[in-house]
């Protein structure tokens, strides 16, 4: 499918200019800058695209805005020593409905996914993530999302969907193809005892905010287990991301942003990101779409560091461990990569569930081996087989 159709080329005067800045960014970028130059994307590692759509923010109108603010910062940033090989797509014309828009967000975010490219999506409002989403239905792939947010955005199931309710649609979505959920940095005094307690019967995963950030090597198997991140830059504190209408005074700092998001683009699982909620208008000089064009930085330093040792692909250059848990009658199988060094946990399926072969092989750290060899069950395996198992 032609998807040219549905893009806006971006403002040649603006960002048509950087051949006399060798070194950065914009200038090893292929971008959409004439009608009849739509650039092609066969063989293209990265596809950049934004969305001004806010007609499904919460009080935050005006992130409509963020894509070309954020570009102008990441496109003057450095380039680093690696086979730049991404383009620009430029914005989507937006729909005449809200669900049009979603419709058209799913459509080029599956061919883009079928051609092998990453789609970076610059939001806009975070209910686009539910288009995001719906694209992995098109291809009958059951999906991990992976949302850096300070709540869940469940909503209610009487609320139309919105940036605060696209959660609860997605669940509630037919047909589903979505296997797990984790939040990663909810502050409780957002989400309330009766939505933990929603997230836990669901069998998702949500991390606190102290409970990440004291411990920030533990967010990448987290995050290396997520098919789609989808970061509201609202998880950020006010003091170092001002532009939001929703912006509060605790949150990540931007270089624990930044880390994340580096993580996720080092996963060889990771075939979506989105990132959401930056306001121009509530800015200070830029300041938050300065750091969101960093932290693409990162997520491309990341896809380029990638080491392409997933166990589910092949067995080979993996030591493989066994523990035995007698108390709980089970052993757990273990496999730590020779290449980087990151471990999985074999979780078992039953044979008529094929769906779920590709979750199986489930991310861990070592503090979860070293869990098992203490004869204790490691919380992320539990949550796994649970989870297969009422599926």
């Amino acid at each position: 499918m032609d998807i040219s159709i549905f893009f806006d080329p971006l403002d040649k005067v603006r960002f048509g200019n950087y051949e006399d800045q060798k070194s950065s960014i914009g200038n090893v970028i292929t971008r959409f800058l004439e009608v009849d130059k739509f650039p092609s994307f066969e063989g293209v590692n990265i596809a950049i695209f934004g969305v001004e759509e806010d007609r499904g923010s919460v009080r935050n109108d005006g992130c409509s805005q963020a894509p070309d603010v954020i570009r102008e910062k990441f496109f003057a940033l450095k380039v680093a020593d690696y086979p730049y090989s991404i383009v620009d797509l430029g914005n989507l014309r937006v729909g005449e409905t809200l669900a049009d828009t979603y419709a058209a967000v799913t459509t080029i975010m599956v061919e883009l996914m079928k051609e092998g490219v990453l789609p970076v999506l610059l939001g806009g409002s975070q209910d686009l993530t539910f288009a995001q989403y719906v694209a992995y239905q098109k291809l009958e792939e059951t999906v991990n999302i992976a949302s850096v947010d300070a709540s869940f955005d469940l909503g209610s199931t009487e609320e139309k969907i919105n940036s605060n309710s696209f959660l609860g649609k997605i669940v509630l979505h037919e047909p589903n193809f979505l296997f797990n959920f984790s939040n990663i940095g909810y502050q409780t005094y957002f989400v309330g005892h009766d939505q933990i307690e929603l997230m836990e019967r669901l069998f998702f995963d949500a991390y606190r905010l102290g409970q990440v950030r004291a411990d920030m090597e533990e967010v990448e198997p987290i995050v290396r287990n997520a098919d789609i991140l989808s970061f509201d830059i609202t998880a950020i504190r006010q003091s170092d991301a001002p532009g939001n209408c929703n912006a509060t005074p605790n949150g990540f700092y931007g270089e624990e942003a930044c880390k994340i998001v580096r993580y996720a683009g080092m996963s060889d699982k990771l075939t979506s990101f989105g990132i959401f909620e930056i306001n121009p208008l509530f800015d200070n000089h830029d300041q938050t779409s300065h750091l969101a064009a960093q932290m693409i930085w990162y997520l491309i330093d990341g896809y380029y560091n990638r080491k392409k040792d997933v166990p589910l692909k092949s067995k080979t250059g993996f030591v493989k461990y066994r523990v035995a848990l007698k108390k709980d009658d089970q052993e757990i199988v273990f496999y730590k990569s020779t290449k980087s060094e990151r471990w999985w946990m074999e979780v078992p399926y039953p044979t008529n569930k094929v769906r779920y072969h590709r979750h199986h092989l489930v991310p861990c750290s070592y503090k979860d081996y070293e869990t098992a060899l203490r004869e204790e069950m490691p919380e992320r395996w539990w949550q796994a087989f649970q989870k297969i198992a009422v599926s």
